[in-house]
């Protein structure tokens, strides 16, 4: 993907001294702005589901939950891998840049009047009327993320991860005000309706203004068909991701009703969406440096490891909390209403488990061009996810979570030894760290439910906070030994340099 017109734009980011000290204090600066952009992201997102979970009942959320299972996947076609293409790209011209914007707002066009027409069908399948006038307003949401789609992939090829956090940050505020406003209002489900638009709506022009430019008409010499076949096989991948990821969602739905989707989709959201909007950020600082170190395997690998041990001793930790404390997670964040949630949420944290320590491997196939490679593994790992949740299903709702968690467990080793077929990379060390780190999860799992069940009388803080304390304890002695030492050590020089 090389600029075939007026030349590809030199920003001073782009001009950095690659060296293994020039692009590790950027990508480490760039992690830890970004990484703060998310915690207040999910700080809001928290927020929004202590206050809105008390507006708000389970069939609300359902309605919102049942169009999303199947208008969602209008995203990943809206976006086409576009963004990572333009991410990846070694060169992009101004006016290919120009040229990728009209096709994602065209794509994003027609996606809106599609998902109009096909809010009748939703409301015909979910026997819930209500769905037609859902749709037609979510399917304003995927117009203005079309229009933001190469705004956001700017900013990231730019590295001005500053900028694109604060259009992050302050969009979802937005957002929320307007959500709470509506649900006073007595406007029930339509407040989830509004907050899912006006994000968007937010976003678009704050990326808009931190980018600074405005996009030319169509120019001819400026082809995109590399960029548009690298984001075909991608957004494959992405397209049959997402159907496996939904599917789950599309089957309670059909099957038990909108309140028990409602159920379910208070504990993804209380914890996937989070646990997705942290690692996002490592993820578009893993993209851009990754894609220029593909000719130093060595230095590849080391950047590699160094983003699983840092994402596996912050989340995957923090997951195996969640295991272990999630009644009075539960019990605080949401309130009486959603005690149905807990059992959900402690399966869905160990599913999030292995598809943490497994993205390392997205890293690999999207920065290294193996688009092609990864829909491949995604076709199989999503038919392993379909038939566990299938299977999951004769147990109801949990069972559901369950078949979900236990084919992301199944999946874990098949995707390294996919990903070192496809791609020859070493992954013995990947396997090390991830299993080290499992290790320490769990037993912090183990810990903090023992702890959490002989406090079962005590007050739902009093819980929680016994059970962090236990949490710092088990983990402070998994230093003890020395391998976890190392890999602690490692991260924590990373994210000095992220300060400097």
């Amino acid at each position: 993907m090389t600029a075939q017109d007026d030349g590809p734009e030199a920003t001073a980011e782009e001009r950095t001294e690659t060296s293994g000290r020039g692009l590790g204090g950027i990508a480490a600066r760039s992690a830890v702005v970004t990484m703060t952009g998310q915690l207040a992201k999910i700080i809001i997102q928290l927020v929004s589901v202590i206050i809105l979970a008390r507006l708000l009942t389970p069939y609300d959320y359902g309605l919102l939950a049942m169009v999303m299972a199947v208008v969602g996947v209008a995203d990943v076609f809206r976006d086409f891998g576009l963004s990572s293409a333009a991410v990846q790209a070694k060169q992009l011209s101004r006016a290919q840049r120009d040229n990728l914007f009209w096709v994602n707002t065209l794509t994003g066009l027609i996606l809106l009047v599609v998902i109009i027409a096909a809010g009748p069908l939703l409301a015909l399948f979910y026997r819930q009327p209500e769905l037609t006038m859902i749709s037609a307003v979510v399917g304003f949401s995927f117009l203005f993320s079309g229009l933001a789609t190469q705004y956001r992939a700017d900013l990231q090829r730019r590295l001005l991860f500053t900028r694109l956090t604060v259009a992050d940050v302050g969009s979802p505020l937005v957002a929320l005000g307007v959500a709470i406003g509506l649900a006073l209002g007595g406007a029930g489900y339509w407040a989830l309706v509004g907050q899912q638009v006006v994000q968007f709506l937010a976003n678009l022009i704050m990326v808009v203004i931190a980018a600074g430019w405005l996009p030319r008409w169509w120019r001819r010499d400026a082809p995109v068909r590399p960029f548009l076949a690298f984001g075909g096989n991608l957004a494959g991948g992405q397209l049959i991701h997402y159907l496996g990821a939904n599917f789950d969602a599309l089957l309670i739905g059909a099957r038990f009703g909108a309140n028990p989707l409602g159920l379910y989709n208070r504990g993804f959201q209380l914890l996937m969406r989070p646990l997705g909007q942290l690692r996002a950020p490592l993820t578009s600082v893993a993209l851009p440096v990754l894609s220029r170190l593909t000719d130093d395997e060595r230095r590849y690998g080391e950047y590699l490891r160094i983003g699983q041990r840092a994402m596996g001793y912050t989340l995957v930790l923090g997951l195996g909390l969640v295991i272990g404390a999630v009644d009075p997670v539960v019990a605080i964040f949401l309130g009486d209403q959603w005690t149905g949630v807990a059992p959900i949420m402690r399966w869905l944290a160990l599913c999030g488990i292995f598809e943490t320590l497994a993205f390392v491997g997205y890293w690999t196939y999207v920065s290294k061009g193996l688009v092609r490679k990864l829909l491949h593994f995604t076709i199989m790992s999503t038919a392993l996810k379909i038939i566990g949740i299938s299977i999951g299903s004769l147990w109801g709702v949990e069972g559901v979570a369950a078949g979900f968690a236990l084919a992301e467990v199944a999946s874990w080793p098949l995707s390294f030894a996919w990903l070192r077929r496809s791609s020859g990379l070493d992954v013995v060390p990947l396997i090390i760290n991830g299993l080290r780190i499992v290790a320490v999860s769990l037993a912090i799992a183990a810990a903090t439910w023992l702890v959490s069940q002989q406090l079962a009388g005590a007050g739902d803080w009093a819980r929680l906070g016994a059970a962090v304390g236990v949490a710092v304890v088990v983990a402070a002695a998994s230093l003890a030994v020395p391998s976890v030492r190392r890999d602690v050590a490692s991260v924590v020089r990373s994210a000095r340099l992220g300060f400097r």
